[in-house]
């Protein structure tokens, strides 16, 4: 991240990180499993033949109390014949129709699919039991511009386990903190173009990490849904909230659309062309995958480039996880980085919450309590990112970006070879250096062994020791050209700026065609 503000200081007008889309979902646990359904049930001594009439009754009396909660608020219920209706554009249609700049803006409801309870007959013992099973059922939804967080969402599941979701955008949350402030400001949907005081917004998006998130969505809850409350009484209807899925956006404002416009595509292939599955994998805190570790990561990482309507995205996705870059309102470049299976990484906390084990590093959880865990990830991702692009070579010629290196230097009073980027094993260096992976704990001796020899660990100790001393010498040579540095007092070595970029070049300019290249020339 620094690298790339130092290097664009002079396009580039500011920089704002902080969350964009939320998507919470509260559960009663009680009610969202097998077991625990059964046991609910057995306690309020509802028959399983009964329990279709007794979810039927729940159902109807949250249906009920929604076109009240509606009419109080003066917004008229729409019902929806098809799901597939873009909810988020109607509702701001609605809005600004009826010059709705705050408050509740309209209810819809939808059948929409949900993984609920039933009762079933089982065929072997030929008695009742309870299953979860798809099926559909009418989601209501109420959507709102609310004085603290601006436009967002909240839907409710009529049909056990009455699952609520809430969406939020912290950009537009964002907005009405400014407004509060007083901070001057452009926005273009949930995109900042230019912010009057950089700093004081950073702070402000700062702010809504200590959020005490159960109290917010439980607020949300009893404003538009008060019937959940005594829905399952005399037990209390608890919600456990979970972050379903999270966008974390780091969002570089420039000058003017023209900087941007010259400087994108060369960023975008960049990314491409250096971002292989380990690369993608380590801007994502992953271990890249090894046949030899037990349990390793096995899934699929993939990159790819699309058209949007505003310009072009490239992302890359690890799982379930991704991040992304595009180009937006013209003049923002923006890295996001998207969470949907947090477990992927690590929190430093007491294994369930029992402050009587000692803290260490535990996987994450979706709940809310490790949002702010959530949120240092992303946004050291998006950095890892954006220091890749900071050595897209964009600003100079390729023989003053690599001419140097192509030829012999002195060290310590010794010559040092130059390197010869036509040579298949010089070429095969400068791709090590291009690996994503070693932005994090830099690479040793081991790592460019095993780049250069997969087998390096099944070796005879006369070969291993044979290659150890050869990438000994490489490693030297890569110093003596200023390509990479020693950590002090350690066995590692970090990537430097210029190695970024020679590397960088180099194996972009082995991708391109003779004709394409003789097309741009022209």
């Amino acid at each position: 991240m620094k690298a790339f503000m130092e290097r664009y200081a002079s396009e580039v007008k500011g920089a704002i990180h902080g969350w964009d889309r939320l998507a919470f979902r509260g559960t009663v646990r009680w009610l969202a499993n097998v077991s625990g359904l059964a046991s609910y049930l057995y306690s309020q001594g509802i028959l399983l033949k009964d329990f279709s009439a007794w979810a039927s009754g729940l159902t109807k009396r949250i249906r009920e109390s929604s076109q009240e909660v509606a009419e109080r608020l003066g917004i008229a219920p729409v019902y929806l014949r098809s799901s597939s209706v873009d909810k988020d554009a109607l509702a701001r249609a609605i809005a600004q129709e009826r010059g709705i700049e705050e408050g509740p803006i309209c209810m819809f409801s939808s059948v929409e699919p949900s993984f609920s309870p039933t009762v079933v007959r089982n065929r072997q013992s030929k008695r009742l039991e309870v299953a979860m099973r798809p099926r559909k059922c009418v989601w209501i939804y109420f959507y709102f511009n609310d004085a603290q967080l601006g436009l967002g969402h909240i839907r409710l599941e009529t049909w056990a386990p009455f699952t609520l979701k809430v969406c939020l955008n912290g950009r537009h949350w964002l907005e009405r903190s400014l407004l509060e402030e007083g901070i001057e400001y452009v926005k273009h949907d949930n995109c900042f173009r230019a912010l009057g005081d950089v700093e004081r917004a950073q702070a402000l998006a700062h702010a809504q990490l200590r959020t005490d998130w159960t109290a917010l969505l439980g607020r949300l809850a009893q404003t538009y849904f008060p019937v959940l409350e005594t829905l399952l009484e005399p037990l209390p209807l608890r919600y456990y909230w979970s972050a379903d899925e999270t966008e974390w956006a780091s969002d570089i404002m420039f000058h003017d659309t023209a900087h941007l416009d010259r400087l994108f595509p060369m960023l975008a292939r960049h990314a491409l062309v250096v971002s292989d599955s380990d690369s993608v994998m380590r801007y994502l805190g992953r271990i890249a995958p090894d046949a030899t570790v037990p349990g390793n990561f096995s899934g699929e990482v993939r990159s790819d480039r699309r058209r949007r309507h505003e310009g072009v995205c490239v992302k890359h996705r690890v799982g379930r996880n991704s991040i992304k870059m595009y180009n937006k309102a013209g003049n923002v470049l923006r890295v996001e980085t998207t969470l949907n299976a947090p477990r992927d990484f690590k929190v430093f906390r007491h294994p369930n919450d029992d402050p009587r084990r000692p803290q260490g590093w535990v996987r994450m959880r979706k709940g809310v309590a490790d949002l702010e865990r959530r949120a240092q990830v992303s946004q050291a991702s998006n950095e890892r990112y954006l220091d890749t692009l900071a050595a897209c070579p964009s600003d100079a010629t390729f023989i003053e970006v690599v001419g140097e290196v192509c030829r012999p230097v002195r060290r310590k009073g010794r010559r040092v070879r130059a390197l010869h980027p036509g040579e298949e094993g010089d070429m095969h260096l400068l791709r090590f250096l291009t690996q994503g992976q070693w932005a994090i704990n830099g690479l040793r001796n081991r790592d460019l062994a095993l780049w250069l020899d997969p087998r390096a660990k099944d070796l005879p100790a006369d070969q291993r020791k044979k290659l150890t001393a050869r990438t000994s010498r490489l490693l030297m040579t890569l110093r003596a050209h200023g390509l990479i540095r020693k950590v002090p007092k350690t066995h590692r070595y970090t990537v430097t700026a210029k190695g970024s970029r020679v590397a960088a070049l180099m194996v972009a300019s082995c991708t391109i065609q003779a004709t394409e290249l003789m097309e741009k020339v022209a």
